[in-house]
Order: C-alpha cells, then sequence, then structure tokens
C-alpha cells in the first residue's frame, strides 16, 4: 500500500514540498532520502493523524516503536565495544542516560527536527514528548529507507559522534527514582514501587516493578535487579508527568 500525505506547513518553517522535506533531512542527517512518504509519516503526530482512502488512520507511532528499537540496539552495541571491561549495570544506566526521553527532546531540538513536527495543534502543552517521539520516527523512517548499516553509521556519526561525551555521560546525574521521590514530596502524593513478577531464574532472573501514585498504576519497568526495575519505572513515570501532562 503507498502512503501518501496532505503537503503541510509546520511553524516555523516552510516544508510544504517533498523537496524541501529532502533538503531539510539532508541538512540534519547529510543524505538524500529515498522513500519520502516514510520521513512525511516519522513528522505526523498522533494529534494530526491523517486517514487513507481505505480508512486506515496513519500517524508516526509505528515509525516510533521501530526507531526506538533500533536506536537502542545501536546504543548498546557501541557502548558494548567502547567500554569492554564495564557491567552489564554499567552499560545500561548509559544506554537509558543516551535514549532517555529527556535526551531525545533535547536533541530533537538541537538538530531542528522540531520543525518539522506536524502537529494539530502546536501551542498545546500536552504534546510536550512529540520531539523525541519524531526523533524516534525518524531512526525508523532511515532503516526502513536505507537500511540497519547504513542507519547505524549514520547514528554513529551524525548523532552519538557529534552530540554525546562519552566522559560527561557517566558524571551525569539521572537518578529518576530519587527525581520521582523529590516530586511526591513535593506534591504531597504517597508513592510505592511494588514488585509484580520475577522471570527466569539465576544470572537471568528479571524483575517487573511497578510505580504507585495514590493507588493508580503509573508504569512498569524491568531489568536484572531490582533497583534497576525501580530506576526503569520511574524514569517512565517521569516522562508521563513531564512530557505528557498526565493528570495526577
Amino acid at each position: 500500500m503507498t502512503l501518501r500525505f496532505r503537503p503541510y506547513k509546520p511553524a516555523g518553517a516552510e516544508f510544504s514540498s517533498d523537496k524541501h522535506l529532502k533538503q531539510a533531512i539532508k541538512g540534519i542527517l547529510g543524505y538524500k532520502p529515498g522513500n519520502i512518504n516514510l520521513y512525511h509519516l516519522a513528522f505526523l503526530h498522533k494529534s494530526a493523524t491523517q486517514e487513507t482512502n481505505n480508512g486506515i488512520r496513519i500517524n508516526n507511532e509505528r515509525l516510533e516503536y521501530l526507531g526506538d528499537a533500533i536506536l537502542d540496539a545501536v546504543a548498546a552495541d557501541y557502548l558494548f565495544r567502547i567500554f569492554p571491561t564495564k557491567d552489564e549495570g554499567f552499560l545500561t544506566e548509559m544506554r537509558s542516560k543516551i535514549v532517555s526521553r529527556v535526551m531525545l527532546n533535547k536533541l530533537a531540538q538541537k538538530m531542528g527536527i522540531d520543525q518539522l513536527i506536524q502537529l494539530d495543534n502546536p501551542s498545546s502543552g500536552s504534546f510536550r514528548s512529540s520531539k523525541g517521539d519524531a526523533f524516534e520516527a525518524l531512526i525508523g523512517a532511515m532503516y526502513l529507507d536505507k537500511g540497519f548499516d547504513f542507519t547505524r553509521k549514520t547514528i554513529l556519526d551524525r548523532i552519538i559522534g557529534r552530540y554525546f561525551d562519552m566522559n560527561d555521560l557517566m558524571n551525569q546525574e539521572m537518578n529518576f527514582k530519587s527525581k520521582i521521590i523529590e516530586w511526591s514530596q513535593r506534591e504531597k502524593k504517597q508513592i510505592q514501587f511494588v514488585v509484580l513478577q520475577e522471570i527466569g531464574s539465576g544470572y537471568k532472573k528479571q524483575y517487573i516493578v511497578e510505580l504507585i501514585v495514590d493507588g493508580e498504576a503509573i508504569a512498569r519497568g524491568q531489568d536484572y535487579s531490582i533497583k534497576g526495575a525501580e530506576q526503569n519505572a520511574a524514569e517512565k513515570s517521569w516522562q508521563k508527568i513531564n512530557y505528557e501532562s498526565i493528570d495526577l
């Protein structure tokens, strides 16, 4: 099925044609797109969902899902290679710093990706995660358009190589559990981390932890340690509280 999109003009930019969008992608990532429809789709936020002639509703959520997996894999491989003596806990924490929603939102803004996003109402505060979502969707579009090897090289050369200093990253504090605790005390909320399940056994055992705020389940995290699972749940909850405008 071929997807075609209505021309759009995001706030602050004049990307009303395929040609202009191709130029924008080349300026951001250094290559000329092949299938431009993938990139139109990557910047189509769910608030601006379009409908095909067959009645199928389309937006960038599927590409976001794909890009998230690709970015995770590339970051994990990169860290594994440059830190050959570090353990799984260190590598997981470093990867979390690279792919966190807070970081991806900042990157999208630095790279100009935010100027390409098609939103139903760009001024709405409920779309604060749209930048990071579009960033991941762009990775997904690149992967489908150019393949994994090309995408991996572009991520390493044009993103990780340009915007990340590993020494600085190691020194960054990203303790989301502490942030959640501070937030709960400030907002007078009752929070609880609950271990829901243990998966596997021995050194392969993983834990699933759920964060509950005032009796309401907010997010789940999974890791090889309870502490790591709590951090994952806390990060997802922090994203929801700060970037998805959930009502708590």
